[in-house]
């Protein structure tokens, strides 16, 4: 399996990478930020197995870096990373489609069998970020507060180049929040989202 692991604590980095190498089966690679991840991911070949983003790291902007992640791995694994979870973590990481979270006071053994569980195409999230957030980021809608923004813009007929200019977004960033977007209202395509929308007064 190939993995790509990127954080900007290089101990870390260098730990995960011992423990699955020596587990064998396993080419790792690591970068320490978003931007150098995003580089490996368009240039490997074959394709990462299994990519695992450091929430904190530099460029990653909060969640925004996992959805720039997984547009540009085409429906590969990704998963995200943090010391400490962020408010709502299980529900916008899975609702991302992300391959799960990593909190990284796992222990060793453990983070590396939730890496072997991702990369086999799995979902992995502790089981106690299950429970409902005390501060939910997702509304009734099921959509985020950056979901319901691309919404807006797909509202008003906009075109994903005009979303990501006034959101200040990259467009596969757009286009990926727009398939989320759909798939949450059951739309068929972005017409149809927008319709739905407009029913559900959601804009």
């Amino acid at each position: 399996m190939r993995i790509l692991i990127a954080d900007d604590h290089e101990l870390l980095r260098d730990v995960l990478r011992s423990y699955l190498e020596a587990e064998g089966g396993f080419a790792v690679d690591t970068v320490a930020d978003l931007p150098a991840a995003l580089v490996n991911i368009a240039e490997a070949a074959p394709p990462y197995d299994l990519v695992v983003l450091d929430y904190g790291m530099p460029g990653m902007d909060g969640y925004e870096g996992l959805d720039r992640a997984l547009a540009a791995s085409f429906g590969r694994p990704v998963a995200l990373m943090s010391g400490l979870a962020p408010p709502g973590v299980a529900e916008r990481v899975l609702a991302s489609g992300a391959a799960g979270y990593l909190p990284k006071t796992l222990p060793a053994r453990s983070l590396v069998n939730a890496i072997r569980f991702m990369a086999a195409g799995e979902t992995y999230m502790p089981i106690d970020l299950h429970r409902p957030s005390q501060a939910p980021v997702e509304q009734a809608s099921g959509l985020s507060p950056r979901e319901r923004q691309v919404l807006a813009g797909l509202c008003a007929g906009h075109a994903n180049k005009e979303i990501a200019r006034d959101l200040d977004l990259r467009e596969p960033t757009i286009k990926l929040h727009v398939k989320l977007i759909c798939r949450k209202l059951g739309a068929k395509n972005r017409t149809h989202a927008a319709m739905i929308a407009r029913e559900r007064a959601l804009c």
